[in-house]
């Protein structure tokens, strides 16, 4: 990093800190409660510039350290990193979003706004990228054909619908299913990080690419993390692929399945017994 690049981006993470911002790096060595498994994140190993500054500078014998990394998630704004509601409710939220919300561009082709559906106390979250045809006429997530896939492969893992929760990134359908846009999901996943923060799940799988992005804030491949424990704020996160690429390629149901196994073994569910 240049000088002058990396003085403004210390006077930046001085600034955030005198606000009582939440830090921004995290101890990947730290112990962690949340998951048997070791979770990965995302970044990997982008020092802070303020501590390689000091380093830098320092007479003292060099120590060996944890590199610290910069956190998997972010809000859509370092300035909404405390989206979280005190005493936030699934009513309250479903109230906040309103019945005819128009906060972005979604609003003006959608039928219904589809909010969520399943269980306030589930131990597993789903999310997606956005509402489709069916979902946009019932207000319900993933009742079209990928929805049904999904049912499947809850119910494959021992499971019902209503033992889990499912939530998209955005709750409009995008205009001909098309991939939901930056400043939409920057508007809506608030609403997302709301949710889950109020359901404190034991784990949350992403379906598919929009959400993992959405989620994390990284632009790599499923192909690259696929199958891999991240973090999202503390809850432990899989990626795998969405039902609808399933559908189109069901050679992939097999790595999808491999990577349910591991959510089961880290909810304590059965496994199948191997054959």
């Amino acid at each position: 990093m240049k000088p002058e690049a990396r003085a403004r981006t210390e006077a930046w993470l001085e600034y955030f800190d005198a606000l009582g911002i939440s830090p921004f790096c995290i101890d990947p060595a730290a112990p962690s409660t949340a998951s048997s498994e070791p979770i990965a994140t995302v970044a990997e190993g982008i020092a802070h510039p303020v501590w390689a500054a000091r380093a830098a500078t320092s007479n003292s014998a060099p120590v060996a350290q944890p590199v610290p990394v910069l956190p998997v998630i972010k809000s859509a704004s370092l300035f909404a990193a405390n989206d979280r509601v005190e005493g936030d409710t699934l009513e309250r939220i479903r109230d906040d979003v309103g019945d005819d919300c128009r906060r972005c561009k979604l609003c003006e082709q959608r039928n219904k706004i589809v909010f969520g559906a399943g269980s306030a106390k589930a131990d597993l979250v789903f999310v997606g990228e956005g509402p489709g045809h069916d979902e946009d006429v019932q207000g319900l997530p993933f009742v079209g054909r990928a929805g049904k896939l999904l049912t499947q492969m809850i119910e494959a893992m021992g499971l019902r619908r209503d033992d889990v929760y499912i939530a998209n990134v955005v709750k409009c359908r995008p205009p001909q299913n098309r991939a939901p846009e930056p400043d939409e999901i920057a508007t809506c996943s608030p609403f997302l990080y709301r949710q889950i923060a109020v359901i404190r799940p034991k784990a949350v799988v992403c379906l598919g690419a929009i959400a993992f992005q959405s989620l994390t804030g990284t632009k790599q491949s499923i192909s690259r993390l696929r199958g891999q424990w991240l973090d999202f704020r503390g809850t432990p996160l899989m990626l795998t692929y969405h039902p609808a690429y399933l559908l189109r390629n069901p050679n992939a149901k097999g790595d999808v399945w491999e990577d349910l196994k591991k959510v089961m073994a880290h909810l304590g569910l059965k496994l199948p017994a191997k054959r």
